[in-house]
């Protein structure tokens, strides 16, 4: 027998090891390995009627034809590059150029047509696309290009400028409407993908860019002066002219709208805001059904934000919830017994309003200003929900149970 040193003996059982695994590898190219599998999932992830049409294939089949299929393909593009190019040649279609004019008069009364440019998306076979508030904004004629040289007018049928959204309807060839997937928001993680389509600067049709989601949970002005909260930072380039346009995650589906970006030159810094798909499906049977959008109401006319300054001054309860000062007459508050002040104080050379109901949360959910109670209601309920309320008294605690009502426009 022949003896082996120390490391001589680790040389070779290293050499032997790597053997093993090499061996492995060359057997599992023709098994289903899981790096295999998992990457023939993402090539094969449905996007469209007609990805989910395809047949059921086992995951032996799938193995075998991923084998059979080069990374690179005879084009030169990889995996990742095939998926942009196929959600492009499958979303591109529904996207649209929207061109706006507006009539305007100089000093001397001439009329100066002002022309204004945005994107848009279909969102089914009747001729719907949904494009931001601020794009139409204002304006008095409104056409939308859906290439190839077909041209047709719009009608707004609905909008919400506090999210910015605008419905848009058009009466063209049905053959022409390609419409959009809409996908979800709610799971979305910072670092995914995220695909852009639009039409920068009102001139460069259906142009993609791509990025990550970057940021989540931003919120930003509206065209109404008041803030759109949830929304998604990406750095996929948006200029102006791309407003309204889709965001879409690696499948093709609608993830966001296109409708803002932060830059100090006007151009793209990297930094743009979309408004979230599911704000958009919250909102969107009410745009079509009313052209507008009920918002839950609750009838708070004015309130003051607990702190802890003010809970010690009045000596309250609590140090966080609002303190109630006044209330709409006929409002789901007041019919439900809640009460505003009931008398005055001066503090430090103020007048101020105490003796109301405090509310503390709203389905268990913790309220610490009138803020942060109107994004609760906007993003998670609707006109007719039914709702618990947790008000504090004279120090007692108790629930009350309202029904969310259309605020008063």
């Amino acid at each position: 027998m022949r003896a082996f040193s120390g490391k001589a003996f680790a040389v070779r059982l290293l050499a032997l090891t790597f053997g093993l695994i090499a061996a492995g590898f060359v057997a599992g190219c023709t098994e289903q390995t899981p790096f295999r599998l998992a990457t023939e999932a993402l090539r094969a992830a449905p996007n469209t009627a007609a990805a989910s049409a395809e047949p059921t294939r086992s995951p032996q089949s799938a193995s075998r034809d991923l084998a059979e299929t080069p990374l690179i393909d005879a084009a030169g593009l990889d995996f990742f590059e095939r998926r942009i190019v196929r959600v492009y040649e499958e979303v591109a279609p529904a996207v649209v150029s929207i061109t706006t004019r507006t009539l305007r008069r100089d000093f001397f009364f001439n009329v100066i047509p002002q022309e204004g440019a945005g994107s848009g998306f279909v969102i089914d076979r009747e001729g719907h696309i949904l494009t931001n508030y601020h794009v139409i904004q204002g304006v008095e004629f409104i056409e939308v290009n859906f290439g190839e040289q077909v041209v047709a007018p719009a009608v707004v049928v609905g909008a919400d400028p506090r999210n910015d959204v605008a419905v848009l309807k058009v009466n063209v060839d049905p053959e022409l409407l390609h419409p959009v997937t809409l996908g979800s928001s709610h799971d979305l993680r910072v670092g995914q993908w995220a695909i852009a389509i639009g039409n920068p600067f009102g001139q460069f049709g259906r142009t993609l860019t791509t990025g990550v989601i970057s940021a989540l949970d931003r919120t930003i002005e509206g065209p109404d002066n008041r803030t759109i909260t949830g929304v998604i930072q990406t750095d996929a380039a948006i200029n102006k002219g791309n407003s309204g346009g889709p965001l879409l995650d690696s499948s093709g589906r609608v993830i966001g709208i296109t409708s803002a970006i932060f830059s100090p030159t006007g151009t793209s810094a990297g930094v743009g805001f979309a408004v979230p798909v599911d704000t958009l499906k919250r909102i969107l049977p009410d745009l079509l059904a009313f052209g507008y959008y009920r918002r839950p109401w609750l009838g708070i006319r004015y309130a003051y934000n607990i702190t802890p300054a003010l809970a010690e001054a009045l000596r309250l309860p609590t140090q966080q919830g609002l303190l109630l000062v006044q209330l709409y007459e006929g409002s789901p508050l007041a019919l439900a017994g809640v009460r505003g002040a009931q008398r005055q104080q001066i503090i430090g050379g103020q007048r101020v309003f105490t003796g109301g109901d405090i509310l503390t949360a709203v389905d268990g959910e913790t309220v610490v200003s009138v803020s942060d109670l109107d994004n609760l209601l906007e993003n998670n309920y609707r006109v007719d929900d039914v709702i618990t309320l947790t008000i504090l008294r004279d120090g007692r605690q108790f629930e009350v149970q309202v029904t969310l009502v259309e605020e008063p426009r």
